[in-house]
């Protein structure tokens, strides 16, 4: 049952990753709020069918060191 309380938790933003395979193609897509499981699977920027097939653009593929500020952060100047 929906609950008030939900109504106030913050949601992570939905993210989108890429699968792919040992020679570097992408095998599919996959939006989520957190990482899947399994070998292969990248954060990207965006999703685009075209790649499908292709290996990824350098500048599609997001950095996973952490340096991406949450949205619920505020940046100091």
């Amino acid at each position: 049952m929906f609950s008030f309380g939900s109504l106030l938790e913050r949601r992570r933003p939905m993210r989108t990753f890429a699968l792919l395979d040992q020679a570097g193609l992408c095998r599919a897509f996959r939006q989520s709020r957190q990482a899947p499981l399994g070998v292969g699977w990248v954060e990207v920027d965006r999703q685009c069918l075209a790649w499908l097939q292709k290996p990824l653009p350098a500048s599609a593929k997001i950095a996973t060191n952490g340096t991406r500020p949450r949205p619920c952060e505020a940046l100091t100047a």
